[in-house]
């Protein structure tokens, strides 16, 4: 028994040490949420045992959770570089599947077409602007910063501003309000599945997204050329490693200690 517990203590290390790795590996990725793993104890009883006679059987690892605090906003110049600045989720559209995706990375150009893009091709979606009735709309759509405006003349460049606004300039002077950011927002936002490139997907456990103009229902506000660092502490997860070290080598120290003494038994028996 002792050496069951002891293994299952092992592999249970060695999820520790690979959660804490990939936290130190991605340190200086923008937009990466660091994860801490839980464990839960296991009992051998039922409710038919006498409570005194219960004992534990080892642990298991229970959850490992995402941890979604802020990072550190690190200054690019690049309007079209956003970081939020409190809660909230930028909406990806992927053009080709439909599929939608939500991140903290806020790293975007424009592609040939003029629409914001992320590094893969994925759209940022806004609440577009209706400039007869001068609203903005409530279900998202990707933002498209046309090359050229109605005039013909090309476009200069873009402005955010921090409730999210999106503002086309051109050539000639004119500008032209695209939408406001669409953040989106989760009853639960540790049940996201992360699919990686600091992308996550929304899940059962996470619920459905609702959106909403930055800066209004909880929501942050848009900061324009920045983008939000990884929330991993470098100092903190060296302890949670070495910790985490220490679990493991603990648990072969007692596989070894469990071995010697059946090769006692057995050496006794022969």
């Amino acid at each position: 028994m002792a050496f069951s517990i002891s293994l299952n203590g092992l592999k249970n290390a060695q999820t520790e040490l690979d959660t804490i790795s990939n936290n130190l590996a991605n340190a200086e990725t923008t937009g990466f949420k660091k994860s801490r793993v839980n464990f839960s104890d296991l009992v051998a009883g039922s409710a038919y045992t006498n409570p005194k006679l219960v004992h534990g059987i080892g642990s298991m690892v229970k959850s490992i959770d995402q941890n979604f605090s802020t990072g550190p906003m690190q200054s690019t110049g690049s309007a079209l570089d956003m970081a939020i600045n409190g809660e909230g989720f930028f909406a990806m559209k992927n053009p080709l599947t439909g599929d939608m995706s939500y991140t903290r990375n806020g790293k975007f150009s424009t592609d040939a077409s003029g629409y914001v893009v992320d590094d893969n091709n994925n759209q940022l979606q806004v609440l577009a602007y209706d400039s007869t009735s001068g609203t903005f709309a409530t279900t998202p759509s990707s933002a498209l910063l046309n090359p050229t405006n109605a005039a013909g003349s090309p476009f200069a460049g873009a402005q955010v501003k921090t409730d999210g606004t999106v503002i086309a300039a051109y050539g000639d002077g004119t500008t032209a309000t695209v939408g406001k950011i669409a953040l989106a927002a989760f009853t639960s936002p540790s049940g996201l599945l992360q699919l990686g490139n600091q992308n996550w997907a929304a899940s059962g456990l996470s619920g459905a997204p609702s959106y909403s103009q930055p800066t209004t229902g909880g929501l942050g506000q848009i900061l324009s050329g920045e983008l939000e660092g990884s929330n991993v502490d470098m100092a903190e997860e060296m302890v949670n490693l070495i910790t985490a070290q220490r679990y493991f080598q603990a648990n072969t120290k007692a596989i070894d200690t469990s071995t010697a003494i059946a090769d006692a038994v057995i050496n006794l028996r022969s």
